[in-house]
């Protein structure tokens, strides 16, 4: 028998002797045994024990002089040894109520521990006791579902998918992740139990999307979503994205397609989680704001604006952060179409310094995503696209080194124009705020302390206002 290559290293030979000591068996079980085989690097090292983990996890902490973080609810012990962490638990067999994914948990046998496993692929263990050390158990033949790249579940997929409803998650998540099929069966139960759904919290779901979301190819478990059914129940937003509607010549693109199309594409550019959800949401208004003009078919006037307040509801509902990230996708869903807008017109100093000021340091997270939203099928327009982008990008680049205006703050401030006229707070103040900032953007003075102050005074001379003391810049 060849023992498995990571089974040499000291941390694994160290609980081989403890456990044969103690006179238990112990199975390094699960997604370290699956990665192994499948070549991709894994530090998640769960130890499956007939009897107690907790008393295996305890004997190594005394022996490595390391903490041991003991979770006896769930009869569970985390140990950091030789630079890992590992998590040791009781082989058990589980039982469920038909309201609740917290199952009923009492001690088994490991052919009990690997049956309530979700997929075949994650029930594969690898023994360290004595002789049968390295020796592989697989009694679902996992080993060959690997080799097949098949998602299949141990035992019956309905029991498996109405025990725990997020495996259904689980099983999308990880054929995208890893490129592979859901077998035919288990996804068939996936669309019988997908109103079980409903039990599992929206922040497990939303771990599993964000994965989804991250994966090489995400449009592939977007489609799985659809297919099954289960996207119109946790996503009803990008769901009714799908379809196509015809009167007579004229019909819309399939937004859903679109932009699944769109998402792979910054997929291919960037990993930023945020971005994707960017890329994903950019057109969610669309359904909203529909409409048919007979002289120039569908319309989708104002989706970015629509999109970018639906953002907050969505992340809220999806338990997503409601902080930075959350303000970031709003940002990118709000300016998606100006560069493209841009593109198609002649390229203005006053219309890249506008995109600056309110892109911010976003600029480049804004033009990746613009430019994975050409998504056109005819070569001739994507390459007129994609050189306008150019032209933004050095005109950008020009006006950033002359100018300043990325994240700029107009050189007079409301503080300023108070003391100058002796004014309480008032809507005079930003009208002459927002004057001298539009006079900046569109080119008219230069972004300097003396030409704002100078047109101020122009403006404030206009609305009757007196002087009673200058205000030296930084002062």
């Amino acid at each position: 028998m060849t023992i498995p290559t990571p089974l040499s290293q000291p941390l694994f030979k160290h609980i081989s002797r403890i456990v044969d000591k103690l006179g238990v068996e112990a199975y390094v079980v699960g997604g370290y045994v699956r990665d192994y085989y499948l070549r991709r690097p894994s530090t998640d090292v769960d130890v499956v024990v007939v009897g107690s983990g907790i008393e295996v996890a305890e004997a190594l902490g005394r022996e490595v002089h390391s903490k041991v973080s003991v979770f006896k609810r769930f009869g569970t012990a985390m140990v950091r040894a030789y630079g890992v962490e590992v998590e040791f638990v009781g082989a058990r067999k589980e039982s469920y109520s038909e309201d609740s994914r917290k199952p009923f948990v009492e001690a088994g046998t490991l052919h009990d521990d690997q049956l309530r496993r979700d997929f075949t692929i994650n029930a594969m263990a690898w023994s360290l006791n004595g002789e049968r050390y390295g020796e592989l158990v697989d009694p679902f033949e996992g080993m060959f579902d690997l080799e097949d790249c098949i998602i299949r579940t141990p035992c019956d997929a309905d029991i498996t998918f109405s025990d725990d409803p997020l495996r259904m998650m689980r099983a999308v998540r990880f054929a995208t992740q890893l490129g592979f099929d859901i077998d035919d069966e288990t996804f068939e139960a996936i669309k019988r139990n997908k109103e079980r759904i409903a039990i599992v919290s929206k922040e497990r779901i939303i771990v599993e999307l964000n994965k989804i979301l991250l994966s090489p190819v995400p449009s592939m478990g977007f489609d799985l979503l659809e297919v099954s059914g289960l996207l119109k129940l946790i996503f009803p937003e990008v769901h009714n994205l799908c379809g196509v509607e015809r009167v007579g010549n004229h019909a819309h693109k399939d937004n859903f397609r679109h932009t699944l199309k769109v998402l792979d594409n910054v997929a291919r550019r960037s990993d930023d989680l945020w971005l994707r959800w960017a890329a994903l949401l950019h057109d969610i208004a669309k359904p909203l704001t529909k409409a048919y003009d007979t002289r120039i078919g569908w319309t989708f006037h104002q989706h970015e604006v629509v999109g970018s307040k639906m953002v907050r509801d969505i992340f809220r509902r999806m338990k997503l952060p409601m902080n930075e990230p959350m303000k970031f996708v709003q940002k990118m869903v709000y300016l998606h179409l100006r560069p493209i807008i841009l593109s198609e017109d002649m390229v203005t100093d006053s219309a890249v310094r506008r995109l600056l000021f309110e892109a911010g340091d976003d600029v480049e997270s804004l033009m990746t995503l613009c430019e994975a939203d050409i998504t056109s099928g005819i070569d001739a327009k994507v390459k007129r696209y994609m050189a306008n982008f150019e032209l933004v990008r050095r005109k950008m680049k020009d006006l950033e080194e002359r100018d300043r205006v990325r994240n700029f703050q107009p050189p007079i401030t409301g503080d300023v124009i108070m003391r100058c006229y002796d004014l309480a707070p008032c809507n005079i103040i930003g009208e002459i705020k927002e004057v001298i900032k539009n006079a900046i953007l569109d080119g008219e003075i230069s972004n300097s302390y003396a030409e704002a102050y100078a047109l101020m005074e122009r403006e404030a001379e206009r609305r009757g206002l007196k002087k009673v003391r200058d205000v030296i810049e930084g002062e």
